[in-house]
């Protein structure tokens, strides 16, 4: 067997005839001369899905971030030259492995070349020409577009081969502002893409950046929008690191970019381009200054020394046509230049250069000139806000994930019609901040979809950044009749209702995908396994317990009808005992569940297991907080006592058993009538034939009233 370069996993992508991406997680080994994939990682002798054959002919293309279903993937495609029709697509949801097959590939391509060149063959080494690149930070990838001979050419015009590709290259509407050149060589080379070279002085010192101003040529300016000027500071960070965050435009730029009051997708160019909406929040005189939106063409790429450059521009999309309330401002050039410094005390270091040349628009800018550049500070001081959030945050102690965005739509949706047939939602903070935990997809392991463009029936994809499970979309099971199941809760499903109960999707809940035990990913929860069909609101003088027991409750409705229940009773004591009685029903247990597992198991076995997911969407702050949304094991906290019924599991938690529970309990009594309370109830998968975890069910209860609660009669037992 041939000495193996590199492997491990990677995912697969691809579209389907019918226009609908699919990723699936695939194992990829390297060799000198074979790139192979397997569904599992091999063993002896086993048989690749497919092999492709390494040789100088062969490129890869930096086909760089690509949506699927609202989640991004960093996507790169081997292929030979020769052979156009024969390539390998592969994405991974970190940049870093990305570019570390991308290196391991090219260098094994070099490696073919210098071989072939020595046997004789005509194998021309990669060359630059003179005037093809005027700035250290170049990127020999993005000549590809703009400076290559076609690939079919003639063995006469090798000089020009390319192994690398980016994209579409630079649109020719954006200014590359860190490629700065002089005039006299930007009149010699009309071809150049730099950006006229630019004279600064330093403006000011703040925050701990250098803040630079644009000197011009003219004494006079109209408008102070003529001007660009830039912010530079150190964040002790990888460029990767850095990248990442400034491309999100979701809950996450809350917590450094104070400018940011939303943003989203409008359309996805390619891989590297993309048009954006951005909303802007600034805090000159906002009760009387119109706030200010964006909708500009942002173009990314990685330079072959490491850097990341982030390029903006405004421009006009049909899609995205004026807001009601905002003055559409016009950003000429913008953007950031992130590059590698040497790390000092072990720690990484990166200079991040953000370059802003904006017209705000509107009469402040005509009649306040202070506004303008007062705004242009606050944009630029998102930097300040990068450092320190890298400086105080921990979660860049793993890897990085891709980020995602939601998509844009208009009024005018309607009428506009994208070749991939993609559905669009409008862009709120609310929804932003939910995207922002949706990292990762559900990718089908034993599927055999695998070529390219290989035909499969269509399924259902719901709404955008829906994850639909496997096993959701093979269940066909009949409904469960929920007329005859009541409890003294109120169900009602208007978002304003109060004392009420209603079910709460399973997607505003993260639990662990198929692939959890390789990469740590967490889906959108989807379908409930059981149906919540009734809530109790108890109270008494003492604590309620085995409330399955009570005749007519729903447990016992459940049972004649043959129907299996889990009941969640949960204990709130006070001076007054309560109890939320939640009642889950399903037709069956499927035999060597993990759910049948964990009813038929023993305590041991569920404390380890039952989970709860809470949220707070609505309450105060220091309420949400100290709830907060971190999934919680309950029999490892507090104390679950299981009551095992011929048809029937009840769960009885004890919340006054923990002292910090209790605390946490006490806050929220105090002010229940205000909140609004999302729970989820599971059984933790730990094993890869357990995954993906699913709900057991979910609900939110909403403006509970204290004395709505009513006295169970407990002494009617059912025979």
């Amino acid at each position: 067997m041939s000495k193996v370069v590199y492997e491990g996993w990677m995912v697969r992508y691809g579209r389907r005839k019918i226009y609908r991406s699919y990723i699936h997680m695939r194992f990829f080994v390297l060799e000198p001369r074979l790139l192979a994939y397997y569904k599992k990682k091999p063993q002896d002798n086993q048989v690749p899905i497919k092999t492709m054959v390494i040789d100088g002919n062969c490129r890869v293309e930096d086909r760089g971030l690509k949506m699927h279903q609202g989640h991004m993937v960093y996507v790169l495609c081997v292929y030979n030259k020769k052979e156009k029709h024969h390539r390998v697509t592969m994405a991974a949801f970190n940049i870093q492995e990305a570019l570390i097959w991308k290196q391991k590939i090219e260098t094994a391509i070099d490696q073919q070349q210098e071989s072939r060149t020595v046997n004789g063959n005509k194998y021309v080494s990669f060359e630059f020409k003179p005037g093809m690149d005027n700035g250290r930070t170049a990127s020999s990838s993005d000549h590809e577009s703009q400076f290559s001979a076609p690939e079919d050419e003639d063995d006469a015009h090798r000089d020009l081969l390319r192994r690398k590709t980016i994209g579409n290259g630079l649109p020719d509407s954006v200014l590359d502002w860190t490629r700065e050149i002089d005039s006299e060589m930007s009149h010699q080379n009309n071809n150049n893409q730099g950006f006229p070279k630019k004279h600064w002085r330093l403006h000011q010192c703040q925050n701990g950046l250098r803040i630079f101003e644009e000197l011009v040529e003219v004494d006079y300016l109209a408008r102070s929008c003529g001007r660009a000027m830039k912010a530079v500071g150190v964040v002790e960070a990888t460029c990767e690191e850095v990248f990442q965050l400034v491309m999100r435009m979701d809950g996450t730029r809350f917590e450094w970019d104070s400018s940011f009051q939303d943003g989203s997708l409008v359309e996805e160019v390619d891989g590297h381009t993309a048009i954006l909406y951005h909303r802007l929040q600034l805090d000159w005189y906002p009760m009387l200054v119109w706030p200010r939106d964006l909708c500009y063409v942002r173009y990314w790429r990685r330079n072959d020394d490491g850097s990341y450059v982030v390029l903006f521009r405004s421009r006009e999309h049909e899609n995205c046509g004026p807001q009601p309330g905002y003055v559409r401002a016009h950003v000429e050039s913008g953007g950031f230049n992130i590059s590698p410094l040497k790390s000092r005390n072990g720690r990484p270091r990166t200079q991040v250069q953000h370059l802003m040349q904006i017209d705000l628009k509107g009469w402040g800018v005509g009649y306040v000139p202070a506004f303008q550049q007062h705004c242009l500070l606050h944009l630029l001081n998102s930097v300040a806000g990068m450092r320190e959030w890298f400086a105080q945050t921990d979660e860049r102690s793993a890897l990085p994930r891709i980020p995602v965005m939601v998509n844009m739509t208009s009024a005018s949706v309607s009428s506009y019609k994208t070749k991939h047939n993609e559905s669009t939602v409008h862009p709120t903070p609310s929804l932003q901040t939910n995207a922002s935990g949706r990292n990762s997809v559900m990718m089908d392991e034993d599927s055999d979809e695998d070529e390219e463009f290989q035909e499969q029936e269509e399924y259902s994809t719901g709404l955008e950044g829906e994850v639909n499970k496997e096993a959701m979309e093979e269940e066909a099971v009949e409904e469960i009749d929920l007329s005859c199941f009541s409890g003294n809760l109120p169900h009602v499903d208007r978002d304003n209702a109060r004392d009420c109960w209603r079910i709460s999707d399973g997607n505003n809940f993260r639990v662990r995908s198929k692939h959890f035990c390789y990469d740590k990913s967490k889906i959108p929860a989807g379908k409930h396994l059981m149906d919540l069909v009734a809530v109790d609101w108890f109270k008494d003088t003492k604590r309620i317990d085995h409330v399955a027991r009570r005749k007519g409750c729903a447990a016992q409705v459940a049972s004649g009808k043959g129907l299996f229940s889990i009941v969640v009773n949960v204990q709130v004591p006070a001076s007054t005992h309560y109890s939320m009685v939640f009642y889950f029903v399903t037709k069956k247990l499927e035999p060597g569940s993990l759910l049948q597992r964990f009813v038929d198991g023993d305590d041991e076995f569920r404390n380890s297991r039952l989970k709860l997911i809470p949220s707070v969407p609505k309450g105060s702050w220091i309420v949400r907080q100290s709830v907060g949304s971190t999934p919680c094991l309950l029999g490892k906290a507090v104390d679950c006592n299981y009551i095992r019924g011929p048809d029937y599991l009840e769960i009885d938690v004890d919340i006054g058993s923990s002292t910090v529970a209790n605390g946490v309990l006490g806050l929220v009594i105090g002010v229940i009538t205000t909140l609004v309370v999302d729970m989820a109830f599971l059984v933790q998968a730990n094993t890869t034939d357990e995954l993906p975890e699913r709900l057991i069910g979910a609900v939110r209860v909403s403006h509970i009233e204290l004395s709505s609660a009513i006295v169970p009669n407990m002494d009617a037992e059912s025979s």
